[in-house]
C-alpha cells in the first residue's frame, strides 16, 4: 500500500532519526526471499561494514546511498521499517535486520512477504527501467504534457503505471483524478491540453497534501501504513473518493460510486468526473462541505499550500 507520500514520509523519520552517517554492523536475514539478486549470505557478507552516506528515494523506492552500494527498498503492500534499540526483542513479521553502530537496529517487516531488498553497484540500472519521479522539479507541466499526449490507453492504468510515472497507486490517482475532474476510463487520446495541465497540478497538489500529512493509514491492522516512529498517517482524512462509495462528493453531493479499471477498485463521483469528454461538470468553484462517515465536518478541497512548479 506504500505509496510515495508513505514513503517520503519514511525517508524523513529516518535522517530525523540519525540514520544517515551510521554503519551498518550485522545484517540479519529472516525471510530469504526478501532479499532479491543476491543469496542471504552474499547480502549479509556485501552490507556489513558500510557507512550509510544518504536517504532518499525514487518513486515508490527508499535509497539508502552506502559506502560502496546502494539499498533499494520497495515495501510493497504491507511493508515497514522500524527503528530502534538492537537489543529489543523480534517480531514474528521480521524479515531483514540491520544493526547500526549506535546500538541501533533498523528492522524490515513485512507481513505479506511481497516487499524486496536489492543491493546494486549502480542502481541507475534499476530505477532507470521506472518513469520520472511524480515530485521530480525536471518533471514540469510541459514535460508531462509532451508525456501524455504521447499515451493511448485509459487514464488510470497509464497513471499507475511505474515506467510512465514513479510513486502513484491506487490512492493517489483516484484522488488526483477527481481533483482534476476526469474520468478513469477516459482515454489519453482524448485530453485536451488544459485537461493535461489540470491533472499535472493535481498529480503534484494530492502528493505534497498527502507528505504534509504524514501519509494515508487505512484500517488498524499490522499490514497498514505506519511511520518508522510508529504514528499513523493523517491524510486518510482528507480523501475525496477513495474508499468513500455511497458517500456525498464533496463538491456536488453526488453519491460516490466504485467500479472496476484495470483489475482495480476505483473510486469517483459520476457528475464531477464525465466518462464523456463533452460532458458537463459540477461547478469546482464552490465546493460544498459535507459530514464523513463519522460525523465530522469534512473541509472543501483547498489550494495547496506549496506553490505546483
Amino acid at each position: 500500500m506504500p505509496e510515495l507520500p508513505e514513503v517520503e514520509t519514511i525517508v524523513r523519520d529516518l535522517r530525523a532519526g540519525g540514520v544517515t552517517g551510521r554503519t551498518v554492523t550485522n545484517v540479519r536475514v529472516h525471510w530469504a526471499r526478501s532479499v532479491e539478486g543476491l543469496t542471504p549470505h552474499t547480502f549479509r557478507k556485501r552490507l556489513a561494514g558500510q557507512r550509510i552516506a544518504a536517504i532518499g528515494r525514487y518513486g515508490k523506492y527508499i535509497v539508502l546511498t552506502l559506502s560502496r552500494d546502494t539499498l533499494l527498498i520497495h515495501l510493497r503492500m504491507s511493508g515497514r521499517l522500524v527503528l530502534g534499540p538492537a537489543a529489543a526483542a523480534g517480531d514474528p513479521h521480521e524479515r531483514v535486520v540491520l544493526r547500526l553502530d549506535d546500538g541501533r537496529a533498523l528492522r524490515y517487516h513485512d507481513t505479506r512477504k511481497f516487499g524486496r531488498c536489492t543491493l546494486h553497484r549502480d542502481p541507475a540500472r534499476k530505477l532507470g527501467l521506472l518513469g520520472p519521479d511524480a515530485l521530480d522539479p525536471r518533471l514540469t507541466a510541459a514535460v508531462f504534457d509532451r508525456r501524455l499526449a504521447a499515451r493511448r490507453g485509459m487514464l488510470k492504468p497509464l497513471l499507475l503505471n511505474q515506467r510512465f510515472l514513479a510513486g502513484l497507486g491506487n490512492i493517489y490517482v483516484d484522488e488526483a483524478l477527481f481533483e482534476a475532474g476526469l474520468h478513469p476510463q477516459r482515454q489519453c487520446a482524448t485530453l485536451t491540453a488544459a485537461e493535461r495541465k489540470r491533472l499535472y497540478r493535481a498529480v503534484r497538489r494530492v502528493l505534497r497534501r498527502g507528505i504534509r500529512r504524514g501519509g494515508t493509514s487505512l484500517g488498524g491492522g499490522e499490514a497498514n501504513f505506519y511511520s518508522v516512529a510508529g504514528r499513523r498517517g493523517r491524510n486518510q482524512d482528507r480523501l475525496n473518493v477513495f474508499r468513500r462509495q455511497g458517500e456525498p462528493c464533496p463538491r456536488c453531493g453526488t453519491a460516490i460510486e466504485r467500479i472496476m479499471v484495470g483489475q482495480r477498485g476505483t473510486h469517483l463521483c459520476p457528475r464531477c468526473q464525465p466518462a464523456r469528454p463533452s460532458a458537463p461538470g459540477c461547478d469546482r468553484a464552490t465546493p460544498r462541505p459535507v459530514r464523513n462517515p463519522r460525523g465530522a465536518r469534512r473541509r472543501p478541497t483547498a489550494a495547496p499550500v506549496d506553490p505546483v512548479r
